[in-house]
């Protein structure tokens, strides 16, 4: 039964996370909590864990979700289960891309869909910064530390684009937060 519930869960996910891993998030939120696989303290953690690892955050963390869950097993299904809407959409744009990408009306879905993906986006991470920062289950309990580094971490991000046009590298962003993380904690 895990492993079918691993499956349409994941599936799920995979279907309906229009705008990329970030906008996934909150689905893969309601799934994990949904079956209970994981509280969200130890969602938080995966989501870390998950984009401080190569490759896709939304394969990582399904993959992580289902061998938490069901072992090798579960983490095959689960990623399998994500990755095949994709997969299949793909492949139906490519046979039909001639003309489905110059149709006004499917241009027009896409750039509606663009706003709401952004505010998806932007909801979840406010409310991933609150529940790590300042917010502990229902109570207010505000983190001194992690605020600080919360803080340190986007001017570090919004200053270097006054400098450099292109910004920081994430991947030099991340190590900055791995080294602020053991020197703070």
């Amino acid at each position: 039964m895990i492993y079918f519930d691993l499956f349409l869960g994941f599936l799920k996910v995979g279907l309906f996370s229009f705008g990329g891993a970030y906008a996934a998030i909150p689905l893969i939120r309601d799934v994990v909590l949904h079956y209970g696989w994981l509280d969200d303290e130890k969602l938080a953690y995966m989501i870390a864990v998950s984009e401080s690892t190569p490759g896709p955050i939304m394969v990582n963390m399904a993959t992580y979700v289902g061998s938490m869950t069901a072992g090798i097993p579960g983490a095959l299904i689960a990623t399998f289960s994500v990755v095949l809407p994709a997969f299949v959409i793909i492949v139906l744009i490519m046979i039909l891309m001639r003309g489905l990408l110059n149709n006004p009306y499917v241009k027009a879905v896409l750039r509606g869909l663009k706003p709401c993906i952004m505010g998806i986006i932007l909801a979840m991470s406010i409310s991933m910064i609150l529940q790590n920062t300042v917010i502990k289950g229902t109570i207010l309990d505000p983190d001194i530390k992690a605020v600080v580094v919360c803080s340190v971490l986007a001017a570090v991000y919004f200053g270097s684009r006054k400098i450099v046009k292109s910004g920081i590298s994430p991947i030099l962003l991340i190590c900055i937060a791995a080294v602020m993380g053991i020197v703070v904690y």
